[in-house]
């Protein structure tokens, strides 16, 4: 090196997002010759695949988080900041902040999705999503405070409406919140009240198409709804809410309407991406679907700035048949997987070009060793199923602390058919409403 020649400044690269997306991409950039700065809302990652078990008691909190500092802390190349994205300066390469900037050469931007009520955000407050640790833990209120209520209630009309649960939306997390709903009451309350039987409660799983996982093989929907009627849970596909206010619910059946009296109902209708998606949509001139996911090109990159990545439940991307791919935790580790390989060997002329997913199967859970699966041509059901289901989950839990827990958790569950997570706690403060929670919560995602 000549005297005073200057060592060339290190690649930075700035990940928005500590989901699934952001982490794995952090991960795999631990030994790369960048510098990584992730930011997130939150200082923890959240295994939201078993957010459902906290709302229902049979899981902690802690169970299932993270901290993003204790899972990069043996990075020496990367930094956590807890901070709140507001905007891009794509021109001048330029992460924006609540509070300061975040200059970078590469951005990754993994900000996920929340909860969609298409267009009827005020359905929030009578219908809780489950996308955050706090929206577990006021479902886990609701639902427990129900039974309590219940046992008080003297009026049978009024006793019937506490002890009837209606879930919104048949995918994944709708059906695997049904089950546990149904397991709940069939089997680990079976003794705990004495004005009435927990076995009594009425839990629906409502589904606007023709059958509940429309994604999966139709088997696998039909063999879905064997379980959960086993459990007690009444599967009613094709029908339509059309307004939830207060204990009722009014359905759209056919040409006919129907009302429910119902004092606990939870929404798993549908997502839609972080509203960072539209401002860096605007800021490049690119498109959004109409979920708000940015379209992407092949290499994840966002149209016109090839220095910029969108993956996860931000992205619109398609898969090898066309279709878009769905807002799954495997895709955005995949995609998270594949930029950083990018990054890590640009300018070698050996990074991939082209994101190729490889879909490796979809589970869904339905209560106490049932679940349905599809892997390839392959169709499981029952018990084996529910095996794979919970190694699969065991497996990616982030951390080796957290898959001795949950195992330990799910052991003690399934021999003593407990939940030992039945805590009542009052409801979370928060600063802003439930409708405009989604809006600052999906950076999290």
């Amino acid at each position: 090196m000549e005297h005073g020649a200057q060592t060339p400044a290190p690649h930075r690269v700035v990940i928005v997002g500590g989901g699934f997306g952001g982490l794995y991409a952090a991960q795999k950039l631990g030994r790369a010759p960048v510098v990584v700065t992730l930011v997130d809302q939150r200082n923890f990652h959240l295994f939201q695949p078993l957010l459902y078990q906290v709302a229902t008691g049979g899981l902690s909190p802690a169970d299932i988080a993270s901290p993003l500092r204790a899972v990069l802390s043996g990075q020496k190349n990367t930094r956590v900041l807890q901070g709140e994205v507001v905007d891009f300066d794509l021109e001048g390469r330029r992460v924006l902040l609540q509070d300061g900037d975040l200059p970078y050469d590469t951005l990754i931007v993994a900000a996920g999705a929340a909860s969609h009520y298409f267009g009827r955000p005020e359905w929030g407050e009578s219908a809780p999503s489950l996308k955050t640790v706090e929206d577990a833990l006021e479902i886990r209120r609701r639902v427990f405070s129900a039974f309590e209520a219940a046992e008080r209630e003297i009026d049978p009309d009024a006793r019937r409406a506490w002890l009837t649960f209606v879930v919104v939306g048949g995918g994944p997390t709708g059906v695997e919140l049904a089950g546990a709903l149904g397991e709940l009451a069939h089997h680990t309350l079976k003794n705990d009240f004495r004005s009435f039987n927990p076995a009594n409660a009425r839990v629906l799983l409502l589904e606007g198409a023709d059958r509940i996982l429309p994604p999966y093989p139709e088997q696998s929907s039909a063999e879905a709804v064997e379980a959960l009627e086993r459990l007690g849970v009444e599967v009613r596909a094709g029908v339509k809410v059309t307004e939830i206010r207060g204990s009722e619910v009014t359905l759209q059946v056919g040409e006919e309407e129907e009302v429910l009296q119902a004092r606990t109902v939870l929404w798993a209708a549908g997502m839609k991406a972080s509203p960072l998606g539209e401002i860096l949509a605007r800021r490049a001139g690119a498109e959004v679907d109409r979920g708000g996911r940015v379209i992407v090109n092949e290499d994840l990159t966002l149209p016109g700035h090839p220095e910029v990545y969108v993956l996860g439940d931000l992205a619109h991307t398609r898969g090898e048949d066309g279709h878009s791919l769905p807002g799954v935790a495997p895709v955005a580790i995949q995609q998270g997987q594949f930029v950083a390989e990018r990054i890590a060997r640009r300018g070698s002329g050996k990074a991939p070009t082209r994101f190729r997913y490889h879909d490796k199967g979809s589970l869904a859970v339905i209560g106490r060793h049932a679940a349905v699966a599809a892997i390839g041509r392959l169709r499981l059901k029952g018990f084996l199923a529910w095996m794979v289901w919970m190694f699969v989950h065991i497996l990616y839990l982030v951390e080796f602390d957290n898959q001795v827990l949950v195992l330990f958790q799910w052991a003690w569950s399934y021999f003593t058919k407990n939940r030992g997570a039945r805590l009542i706690t009052p409801s979370v403060p928060l600063e802003l409403s439930t409708s405009e929670r989604p809006v600052v919560e999906a950076l999290g995602r």
